[in-house]
């Protein structure tokens, strides 16, 4: 089970984006988005700060740890 993953997830969903428009805010591409969501690969930190910031949570939110 892949908590960083389905968070990810719901946080696009509830903000009504598609994996396009998230990878464009971040400045990543489409498919990183897909398998990050997947549990196929970890964002780098800087990447993990940009989603919190993005999404206005906490890495401890996103890693499950809070």
């Amino acid at each position: 089970m892949d908590i960083f993953g389905e968070r990810l997830k719901e946080l696009r969903m509830e903000k009504g984006l598609g994996q396009v428009a998230l990878a464009k805010q971040l400045g990543v591409g489409k498919s990183v988005i897909s398998l990050w969501e997947k549990g196929q690969c970890e964002p780098t930190l800087g990447n993990l700060i940009k989603i919190a910031a993005f999404f206005d949570v906490s890495i401890d939110y996103l890693a499950g740890l809070a």
